[in-house]
């Protein structure tokens, strides 16, 4: 059988996820078939570029007309548009792909979450949260589960990128709040916040998140649409959302959480490290060297530093002969891979619209906390 894949979205996570689909026939010959078939968005002169450029073999301009008609349905869309599209394909019986964070509003990931319960779980509903997928993120979980690290202590994430320092980058989708939801923290701190949860969150090691403290800050208030023409000023839009947050997390087994996320740090482009401290050991991995994990046990007087690209790693022995390392575009084709596999045996896939809820929880309440400068509950 071959699924007919549907896509909403066409610019970065378009492209990302059009290449992983490319990818799979190459290097994971046990993938389910998969044929492009139609990319959804509302510039049909655009549209039509994109689609040949990507390989798709048509377009539409409503996605209406898609998502009951596709075997699986990716909203890659921005955040805003997350919701109404997504539900409407579960509703119709239709696996659901969608990117992160799950929703602009806690209310709206809460509708999304209760409709994919509702559709069952033959009916996948992922969400996007691609680091899990890195090789040297799995062996971390291999490492935690097996005890390596013993009782957890501290766990830390931060991720930080640099690109809107500049006052005068130019407005986007991303720095309005009716649009985006939120600005770093769901942009940034979604991933970190899953990652954590992946990691620790089982309840025989830091457990879930049960309250958290957040800052959030706005550094630059308004931001530039067009130049202005000649000698003009250019007009200009409200930025609405976080540009930077902080967060203290307390976990069910006593662990301390620190997050930290902006788009304000001069110098780093995509820095999403991880460290974890335990009573035998610690871990430390960043998403700027993808290929290793820092590790301390028990006895060791400093961090080994692990190449995670042996052909017993995880996914590695789809690629290339060890040390041959892998980057950011492989965590899409693994992520690919895995819900693809799970439409077509009809199974169900985590990340799910569960894990995204879960996610949009922590975030709702790093932002009610901000609000009301106190600590947070999480439900």
């Amino acid at each position: 059988m071959t699924l007919e894949v549907g896509v909403l979205g066409y610019r970065f996570m378009g492209k990302a996820h059009a290449n992983a689909m490319a990818r799979l026939p190459m290097f994971f010959p046990d993938a389910p078939a998969i044929e492009r078939s139609v990319l959804v968005g509302r510039d049909e002169a655009a549209l039509e570029g994109a689609a040949e450029r990507l390989g798709f073999d048509s377009t539409a301009t409503d996605w209406r007309a898609v998502v009951d008609d596709v075997d699986a349905f990716y909203n890659l869309g921005p955040n805003h548009v997350h919701a109404e599209p997504s539900i409407a394909a579960l509703e119709a019986g239709t696996p659901v792909f969608c990117e992160k964070p799950l929703a602009p509003t806690l209310e709206e990931a809460e509708a999304m979450a209760e409709t994919a319960r509702e559709a069952g779980g033959d009916v996948p509903a992922g969400c996007a949260f691609n680091y899990r997928f890195v090789p040297a993120i799995q062996y971390a979980k291999e490492l935690l589960e097996d005890g390596d690290l013993g009782e957890i202590h501290h766990v830390r994430g931060r991720y930080l990128q640099d690109w809107l320092v500049d006052p005068g980058a130019p407005w986007s989708w991303r720095n309005d709040a009716e649009m985006a939801g939120s600005g770093a923290l769901g942009d940034l701190g979604a991933h970190t916040v899953d990652l954590l949860r992946f990691l620790v969150g089982s309840d025989d090691l830091a457990g879930p998140i049960e309250r958290v403290s957040g800052h959030l800050e706005t550094f630059v208030e308004e931001r530039p649409v067009g130049d202005g023409g000649e000698g003009g000023d250019p007009e200009t839009r409200p930025v609405t959302v976080d540009d930077a947050y902080t967060a203290q997390l307390e976990f069910a087994n006593g662990a301390m959480g620190t997050l930290e996320g902006s788009r304000f740090a001069t110098g780093h482009k995509n820095d999403h490290t991880i460290e974890i401290h335990g009573s035998r050991g610690s871990l430390r991995f960043s998403l700027e060297r993808l290929n290793e994990l820092e590790v301390l046990r028990a006895g060791d007087r400093g961090y080994e530093t692990i190449l995670v690209t042996d052909e017993d790693d995880p996914y590695v022995d789809h690629w290339w002969p060890p040390g041959h390392v892998l980057g950011w575009e492989h965590t899409f084709v693994h992520e690919n891979y895995e819900f693809l596999s799970a439409v077509a045996n009809g199974e169900s896939f985590a990340p799910s619209f569960a894990d995204g809820l879960a996610a949009q929880r922590a975030l709702d309440a790093i932002e009610r906390s901000d609000e009301r400068g106190e600590w947070i509950a999480l439900e």
